[in-house]
């Protein structure tokens, strides 16, 4: 079979890049001949599977004189907001792409066109290509999007609607999918995570120092909750009184999403009193090092669908705090049994992904309680997270097809 994958943004950064490579990997060890297309910098070097077709949509060129165009706010490189996107740069963006894909779908004859977000890109893709069986992944920050951004969205909606498939990772993901797209149920298809378990796995390589470590990997951002995370850390040593401050140490994994959170965030880490490192963006085989090296992964994100970082942890072993994500305690306990897991209450949100500023001294401390609680835990044991992987969701995708 001939699989076309396209993203408007990085094929190896963030949790959708991610999702979009470890697919290829599947289908390349299948045996699938593959393209892939995707919007990168001219220095950016992507590493796909042998064989692979690379065909890039150069961002910050004569064609499209402007950042790659992020699904989040702030991306862990140089980006433009999709609000920020004028008419002009819209006609830019659609014919630098079709430039690519309208030679290549005629040359490459894909029978199968995977496009990852339900936005923009994604529309076009359905447009110029009426005939081609076309299905897109929903990432959580396209429904993100459509809520807040006017860019073109009754025209992303009605093309999004005559996609072949949508895949989500759960079910508050299809629930906006419905709301947000009107799509026909029977379109939709709940995938969840995978992870990659030649990579993150339990080494039992923890060292016996009697340091318990908490990590956090993703963007050093607020959104993430990583300014909440630093003040809670300072609420720690009342509730952990008999714990020296030697005694506990906080990793920060990624790269900055927006400079000036990132500063105030670095500001607020000298205030905590414990160790605080920030590591910057690591590559997989150096972060699960750290998840192995650590006890504790803590996310306290405002807005996520199913972060693949969680899944990995557990897989290396470490005990979890996380914020109460719509969706995430049912998933994980049903597909990661047994997995010492506490949730930390959402604070009030409004806009979809922005708390409400009064309600995050509680939030504050309802995660400083479930840190203390996992900190004097001290147990580690390494979750079930066996029915999780990358070649089960590549299967699920093309399963119709293959049928048919």
């Amino acid at each position: 079979m001939r699989i076309l994958s396209i993203s408007a943004q990085k094929p190896n950064s963030t949790g959708s890049g991610v999702y979009l490579t470890e697919l290829v990997k599947e289908y390349a060890a299948k045996g699938h001949e593959q393209a892939v297309v995707a919007g990168v910098y001219r220095d950016d070097v992507v590493e796909l599977p042998e064989g692979t077709e690379f065909h890039p949509v150069y961002f910050d060129s004569e064609e499209l004189p402007y950042p790659i165009v992020g699904m989040s706010d702030e991306m862990p490189y140089k980006s433009t907001r999709y609000c920020d996107m004028t008419p002009e740069m819209a006609r830019q963006f659609r014919e630098a792409f079709l430039g690519v894909l309208v030679p290549l779908v005629e040359e490459f004859g894909p029978d199968l066109i995977l496009c990852h977000h339900l936005y923009l890109l994604t529309a076009i893709v359905r447009e110029r290509f009426p005939k081609h069986r076309v299905y897109g992944f929903c990432h959580n920050t396209d429904l993100r999007q459509m809520q807040k951004t006017d860019l073109e969205r009754a025209y992303i909606a009605e093309q999004i609607r005559g996609l072949d498939r949508i895949f989500v990772p759960q079910e508050a993901q299809k629930e906006g999918v419905l709301e947000i797209y009107h799509v026909c149920p029977e379109k939709i298809t709940i995938l969840g995570m995978g992870y990659n378990n030649k990579i993150f796995y339990s080494t039992g390589e923890k060292k016996d120092d009697g340091v318990t470590r908490l990590v956090f990997a993703g963007k050093i951002a607020e959104k993430k909750g990583v300014m909440s995370l630093m003040k809670s850390l300072t609420l720690l040593p009342e509730r952990l009184s008999d714990v020296p401050y030697e005694k506990v140490q906080v990793l920060l994994a990624g790269s900055a999403g927006n400079e000036t959170e990132y500063q105030e965030i670095r500001r607020l880490a000298e205030t905590v009193p414990y160790n605080v490192q920030f590591l910057g963006r690591l590559a997989q085989p150096e972060l699960a090092k750290i998840y192995n090296a650590s006890d504790i992964f803590v996310l306290p994100s405002f807005f996520d669908g199913l972060p693949l970082t969680i899944i990995e942890a557990l897989a290396c072993g470490n005990r979890v705090v996380v914020s109460d994500l719509p969706g995430v305690q049912n998933w994980l306990t049903e597909y990661a049994p047994g997995a010492d897991v506490r949730y930390v209450p959402m604070p009030q949100m409004r806009n979809t992904d922005e708390p409400v500023p009064e309600s995050l001294p509680e939030f504050e401390e309802h995660l400083a309680d479930a840190l203390a609680d996992s900190i004097r835990t001290k147990a580690r044991k390494t979750a079930d997270v066996s029915r999780i992987s990358w070649e089960g969701i590549a299967r699920k995708v093309i399963e119709g097809i293959i049928e048919e």
